[in-house]
């Protein structure tokens, strides 16, 4: 719903492209490849001034004069956030390492804990919008780590600089204006309104403009709380994806065999067809049985998604992948969602292997390798799982010495370098 394609939720999602597009709530905030050693952003307008000049506008979108006044007086701003939306990673992350460092054992453990310690509050949930707890779940589980890593960043301070600096900024005026509303109504603090360098809080990441449109009070406290109230934030998330189209009863889709020499050129999520078709195409599903089940049937329509190519896992998608790719506009955090989600529900890894000799590693492994490197010596930060520029030059100097491709991946290829390594340390 909402954000950025690669902070938060995001804190999860990487850029990739020369000219990426931040999507944030279902639309796009183009941003320019720029590479680090790029100068420091230097500000080109009058911070105070550009605020001074926005009141009316504020005013004009239902911030009283007094609010405008109240939450501006002693704002300041933060250029980091600029350097941030011009920010492009060198680093293309394949989908294997995307969705390994996603669904991994570690978050599946933890989402089962949650779906237990929250049952009653997410039956009541899927009750009254119709969307499984395990879809919800996930959901909280990519965005925030269940609310472990939610963003520090003051809104206002945040989206008040986007307002005046860097791309966009009409789109940021809007959610700073938004910021403003929400404050003046009561919902939350000024304290509590603390997210991503792009404005996504809470829980489970929404913008202000979602928050103000789609956010509930589930809890009857009189408040729309998504920061403090897990309840709030989970019966959010279900009103996000029912308003979104999700359709009750349905599945989002599901991993299938497709007959050899079959092409998928031009298929996708968005060229879907009956599944009569596909019946009459051989496609299958991975155990055998046949596409039309449960609630399906041969008017059904359903688009098939390959993001490896045909080499790769395979899936049918319906309108509820729709509905989860409209939170965050992008096919590889959708499927992270749905098979997390399927995760919970006890199915197990996808059936077909990725297209690839060195398969993606956990987070659990991830910080693994960042221990190795700190143990050599390397200035990386904390072993922390998340891998940046730091960790990937170093593994690009380690692959080097290694004798390996110096790709700059954290995969199973440089753990298991890492691990003979020590252990033929540790026979000497």
């Amino acid at each position: 719903m909402h954000r950025l394609a690669f902070v938060l939720g995001s804190v999860f999602l990487a850029m990739t492209q020369a000219n990426a597009e931040l999507i944030i709530n279902g639309q796009p905030v183009t941003t320019t490849s720029t590479p680090s050693s790029t100068p420091v952003f230097s500000p080109q307008n009058n911070f105070q001034q550009c605020i001074a000049n926005l009141r009316t506008q504020a005013i004009n979108s239902g911030v009283s004069a007094s609010s405008y006044d109240r939450y501006t007086q002693n704002l300041m701003p933060d250029y980091s956030v600029i350097e941030k939306l011009n920010y492009q990673p060198e680093f293309s992350t394949p989908i294997w390492d995307y969705l390994s460092g996603l669904v991994d054992e570690e978050r599946v453990q933890l989402g089962r804990q949650k779906l237990a310690q929250h049952r009653e509050v997410l039956n009541r949930v899927a009750a009254a919008y119709g969307v499984p707890a395990e879809t919800v779940v996930a959901v909280w589980g990519v965005e925030s780590n269940f609310g472990g890593i939610s963003g520090s960043y003051p809104l206002l301070q945040a989206l008040g600089t986007l307002s005046c600096e860097g791309r966009r900024q009409s789109y940021f005026r809007g959610e700073f204006f938004t910021t403003m509303r929400i404050l003046q109504r009561g919902d939350l603090t000024e304290q509590q309104m603390k997210g991503s360098w792009a404005g996504a809080f809470g829980h489970t990441q929404f913008m202000p403009s979602t928050y103000e449109e789609l956010a509930v009070d589930f809890d009857g406290d009189g408040r729309r709380d998504l920061v403090s109230s897990t309840t709030d934030a989970l019966a959010s998330t279900a009103n996000f994806l029912k308003k979104r189209g999700w359709q009750t009863g349905m599945p989002w889709g599901f991993e299938v065999r497709i007959p050899e020499g079959m092409s998928i050129s031009g298929e996708g999520r968005r060229n879907k067809k009956a599944l009569s078709g596909w019946v009459s195409r051989g496609v299958v599903r991975t155990d055998g049985s046949p596409l039309i089940q449960g609630n399906l049937s041969e008017s059904s329509s359903a688009g098939l998604m390959a993001p490896a190519g045909a080499n790769g896992p395979v899936f049918l998608v319906f309108k509820n992948f729709d509905a989860i790719y409209s939170y965050n506009a992008a096919e590889s955090y959708a499927l992270a969602i749905a098979h997390l989600s399927d995760r919970l529900q006890g199915q197990g890894g996808f059936s077909k292997a990725w297209p690839t000799d060195d398969a993606g590693t956990s987070r659990a492994e991830r910080r693994e390798i960042q221990q190795f490197l700190l143990n050599k010596g390397y200035d990386i930060g904390t072993a922390d799982g998340l891998i940046g520029d730091k960790t990937r030059q170093a593994i690009r100097q380690e692959q080097t010495r290694l004798g390996l491709s110096p790709t700059g991946r954290a995969g199973q290829q440089i753990l298991r370098a890492f691990r003979n390594e020590n252990a033929q340390k540790m026979m000497k």
